[in-house]
């Protein structure tokens, strides 16, 4: 008998195997993005005595976005809200939401969430489990996520990402609870936010 090495027999299983190789579909691996401020916003909305539901937004916002379309409870997000991106359109108001009666912003100056899991949720849709820290309280929050699109951006051509997210909050959690229930407990925040893969050493393409 002839040796396997030198048979059709091995060269043939050499062939299928590299044939086999070459048909996999490569794995894809995680991608991180840089979010984007001026197209990221975090808006909270309440009951205000039941009469009206005014809404304040969260800017300049910060962090990063890690993305794994194959296997996406590898995904992570890591975010940072200054509180001087505070805006609720009353200058008075902001100023007191900034004060020790609410955010504390001269000790606490901004907010940051950490995720902890992500997980598909359909088509499309993710829940990521985090942690949200104000004012030096950390409490765990669920965001109900909705991919809008991932894809090269067509002004930077660099890799593109963008989702929307939700979630309820209690603002007695994070000791903001002043004039509850009357000024609702339960907050709901809405955010909508861009982010991309960062551009190289000396790059200035618009975006």
């Amino acid at each position: 008998m002839k040796p396997l090495r030198s048979s059709g027999l091995f060269k043939t299983a050499l062939l299928a195997a590299a044939l086999a190789l070459a048909a996999a579909p490569a794995l894809a691996a995680p991608v991180t993005y840089e979010i984007d401020p001026n197209h990221t916003d975090v808006v909270a909305q309440w009951s205000h005595f039941g009469f009206s539901n005014p809404i304040a937004h969260f800017g300049e916002v910060e962090g990063a976005i890690v993305y794994d379309a194959e296997n996406v409870s590898a995904s992570s997000v890591e975010v940072t809200l200054p509180l001087s991106g505070l805006n609720s359109h009353v200058q008075k108001f902001d100023d007191h939401l900034r004060s020790d009666d609410f955010f504390d912003a001269a000790n606490h100056p901004q907010a940051t969430f950490r995720s902890t899991a992500v997980e598909s949720a359909g088509e499309g849709k993710l829940k990521v489990t985090g942690d949200l820290t104000i004012k030096g309280i950390t409490r765990p929050v669920v965001l109900d996520v909705a991919l809008n699109a991932a894809k090269p951006h067509p002004m930077t051509k660099r890799e593109a990402i963008g989702f929307d997210a939700t979630t309820t909050l209690k603002r007695s959690d994070f000791d903001l609870g002043m004039y509850a229930p009357n000024v609702s407990d339960e907050v709901e925040l809405r955010i909508t936010t861009e982010a991309m893969v960062p551009a190289p050493a000396g790059d200035t393409d618009a975006e």
